[in-house]
């Protein structure tokens, strides 16, 4: 087996890993994998990533839900926010270069990875039963909103975003914050995934291995996340991430392989 496959199979399951215990995260990963591992066009690696990341969240989630961890009704406000901006964002990918694509992806990596050795720990707060409060109905639709169009721009997941904004204007605790992310993930996912449908350099026979890879590791760290403390594994996968940003932004400045 093609050495390359294999790296690939190993870190798309701690992608996986990753969203079953965060709830995001991990998605970060999948376009730099793609990219540098097994070696795809920065373009052609969104519309893949979608696919992965979005087959991964909808099956996790689903985990989740089986134990009470997800709120459909915010799910369906938070991600149907997102549906037209996702797909507005995976036409935009067409329209930059692959080292524009890349050396966005490495400050977004960045950003995320700070913000998770640095950023503060996340309280549980005090859960709604229903929607939103009407007071924060307007800034959980722009948030979804944004999300989307990351989402489609980048090919992540955006659960980083997604469970900050589901305890801050979705009025959930963590454990449900995770769950409900999962499902936001996979809607705008699917929505970005139809935004790359026309693209001919989509590989999906490529995409299921390493979506199963995922999906694998995903339901094992819902398992972990009954278990273990997720803001301290979340400042480790900070580390990760920033690594990672730093190899991106390297590998865009060279142009590895003239790839980008």
């Amino acid at each position: 087996m093609d050495p390359s496959l294999i790296s690939s199979l190993l870190l798309s399951g701690l992608i996986g890993l990753s969203l079953g215990i965060f709830g995001g995260g991990g998605s970060i990963l999948a376009v730099p994998v793609l990219v540098l591992v097994t070696r795809l066009a920065p373009a052609a690696a969104v519309g893949t990533s979608l696919a992965i990341v979005g087959t991964t969240s909808l099956v996790a989630g689903f985990a989740h839900y089986r134990r009470g961890q997800v709120k459909p009704n915010v799910a369906l406000l938070f991600g149907l926010s997102g549906v037209v901006t996702a797909f507005i964002g995976a036409k935009l990918t067409a329209l930059v270069s692959g080292s524009v694509l890349m050396h966005s992806f490495a400050a977004l990596m960045l950003i995320v990875g700070v913000g998770m050795l640095f950023g503060k720990r996340q309280s549980a707060g005090v859960e709604g039963t229903g929607s939103p409060p009407r007071s924060r109905l307007t800034a959980s639709v722009l948030a979804g909103a944004a999300v989307g169009l990351i989402t489609g721009f980048l090919g992540v997941g955006g659960g980083f975003l997604v469970v900050p904004a589901l305890t801050v204007f979705g009025g959930l605790d963590m454990r449900k914050a995770v769950g409900t992310s999962l499902s936001v993930i996979a809607i705008n996912s699917a929505a970005g995934f139809l935004g790359h449908l026309d693209s001919s350099h989509l590989d999906l026979t490529l995409a299921a291995p390493l979506t199963a890879a995922a999906v694998a590791g995903a339901l094992v760290g819902e398992r972990v996340a009954r278990h273990v403390s997720a803001n301290k594994l979340r400042r480790a996968f900070g580390l990760v991430v920033v690594a990672v940003g730093l190899t991106v932004a390297l590998a865009a400045s060279r142009d590895v392989g003239g790839s980008l």
